[in-house]
C-alpha cells in the first residue's frame, strides 16, 4: 500500500517509517523528501536515546538500505532539497544543517558552496568556519558574503536615508516648502485668529523650519560589537549599518570588534564585505576592556553616542565596566547597551548586568538598524 493521499503522505513524513503500516509507503517526490529529511534529522541524538534507528528499525534489528547516512552526500542532499522544497523550507533545512548539526561541509566543501543559495544563515556559518577554509574555498565563500551584504544594504540604506532626511532643527526657515511646514508652530502663532463658531483657525502667518542645519556640529558614533559566536547576526548588521552611516555629514563613525581582545575595524567600514571577512567569531568576552578603548576615542563627550552591542555576559571585570559606563554618562555621553542589532531585534542577554548599566545611566534595549539610525539622526538634528 502506498500513501497516495496528500494528507496521508504528510502524516507519514511527520511520523516517519514506523507509520507505514497505517499510512502506506511513499513514492516519487514524497519518498525523496523523506530521504532528504532523514539524512538531516536522523542525526538527532534523541532518536538513539529512544532506541529508534534511522530507516525506521530498532537497535535490536538490522538496518535496511535506502535511508542511511551513506545514501546521500552533502552535495546530493542540497540538490534534492532545492528540487523538492520551497525556499523558506530550504533556508530552514540549511540553517539546521550548519547550526544544529554542525555539518561544516555546507560551507567548506567547494562543490557544496558552488550550489548553495546565499542567505544570512550561510553567512553566519561562513563567519564561524572561515578559519577552516583554504584560499580556494574562501574565494567561493566570499560569494555568499557579497550576496547577503548586498541584499542587506538594499534594505538598510533606505531606512538610514529616511531617518536622516527627516532630521529637522527648530530654527525658522524662509524657504516655504510643504515638507518643512511647522504644524505646531503655526497653530501657536495663529491662535488669536481662532473662530469658535466655525471651530477653525485662520492662518495668517504660516511657520516653516529648517530641515538641516547650515552647519552641523560634529558628532561621533562609536559602535562596539561583541564578536562571540552568539552575536553573529549583530556583527553582520553592525558592519552594514556602519557602512551606511559612513561619511554622513556631521557624523564620525567608528567600528570596534571585541572578544577577549579589541580590534579597531574603522579603516574597513566603507567595505563591509572585507570587514566581515576579517572578523573572527568566538573567544572570550571582555566588555569592560572594549568600552574603555571606545571611551579613549571620544573627542567631545556631549556629542558622542557610544553603542555597545553585546549579550552582556561579561568575562572580564563587571565592576570596571559599570564604573566606565557611569563615568561616560556623567560626562554627557549617550551610552547605548544593545542586546541585539538585526532585523528581528530579539534580545537574549544577562539581565542583571544590563540592569546595573541602566542604573548608572545607559539606555539598554534592542534595536533594528533603522531604529539605531533614527536614534542617531534625532540626536544630531537637535
Amino acid at each position: 500500500m502506498s500513501a497516495s493521499d496528500p494528507g496521508l503522505e504528510r502524516w507519514r513524513l511527520v511520523l516517519g517509517a514506523p507509520a507505514d503500516t497505517c499510512t502506506g509507503g511513499l513514492n516519487g517526490n514524497a519518498a525523496a523528501s523523506d530521504r532528504a529529511l532523514d539524512w538531516l534529522y536522523g542525526r538527532d541524538p534523541d532518536l538513539a536515546r529512544r532506541g529508534v534507528r534511522r530507516g525506521g528499525t530498532r537497535e535490536s534489528g538490522t538496518r535496511e538500505g535506502g535511508t542511511g547516512p551513506s545514501a546521500l552526500t552533502t552535495v546530493d542532499w542540497l540538490d534534492d532539497i532545492h528540487r523538492l522544497f520551497p525556499r523558506e523550507t530550504i533556508e530552514r533545512l540549511e540553517r539546521d544543517a550548519v547550526e544544529r548539526y554542525q555539518i561544516h561541509e555546507v560551507v567548506t566543501d567547494p562543490d557544496v558552496l558552488s550550489r548553495v543559495e546565499p542567505n544570512p544563515t550561510l553567512l553566519r556559518a561562513v563567519l564561524r568556519t572561515k578559519h577552516l577554509m583554504n584560499p580556494e574555498v574562501l574565494r567561493l565563500a566570499r560569494r555568499i558574503v557579497e550576496a547577503v551584504v548586498r541584499d542587506l544594504m538594499k534594505r538598510i540604506v533606505p531606512e538610514v536615508r529616511q531617518a536622516f532626511s527627516g532630521t529637522r532643527t527648530r530654527r525658522p526657515s524662509r524657504f516655504r516648502q510643504a515638507r518643512n511646514f511647522d504644524f505646531h508652530g503655526t497653530i501657536r502663532a495663529n491662535l488669536a485668529h481662532y473662530q469658535p463658531e466655525e471651530r477653525r483657525i485662520l492662518i495668517e502667518h504660516p511657520k516653516f523650519v529648517s530641515r538641516v542645519r547650515p552647519y552641523l556640529e560634529q558628532w561621533q558614533l562609536v559602535l562596539i560589537v561583541d564578536q562571540s559566536g552568539s552575536m553573529a547576526g549583530s556583527v553582520i548588521h553592525s558592519a552594514v549599518t556602519a557602512a551606511c552611516l559612513w561619511n554622513l555629514p556631521g557624523l564620525k563613525t567608528h567600528l570596534i570588534a571585541f572578544d577577549s581582545n579589541v580590534v579597531d575595524l574603522t579603516a574597513d567600514v566603507s567595505d563591509p564585505v572585507e570587514l566581515l571577512l576579517k572578523v573572527q567569531l568566538g573567544g572570550g568576552t571582555d566588555i569592560a576592556r572594549a568600552v574603555e578603548y571606545g571611551a579613549s576615542l571620544i573627542e567631545n563627550p556631549r556629542r558622542t553616542i557610544l553603542a555597545v552591542i553585546t549579550d552582556f555576559y561579561e568575562g572580564g571585570d563587571e565592576h570596571r565596566l559599570v564604573r566606565t559606563v557611569a563615568r561616560l554618562a556623567e560626562q554627557g555621553t549617550r551610552v547605548l547597551g544593545l542586546a541585539a542589532l538585526d532585523e528581528e531585534a530579539n534580545p537574549s542577554y544577562d539581565r542583571a548586568l544590563a540592569q546595573r548599566l541602566a542604573d548608572v545611566g545607559a539606555h539598554v534595549g534592542a534595536m533594528t538598524p533603522g531604529q539605531l539610525a533614527a536614534f542617531v539622526a534625532e540626536r544630531i538634528g537637535r
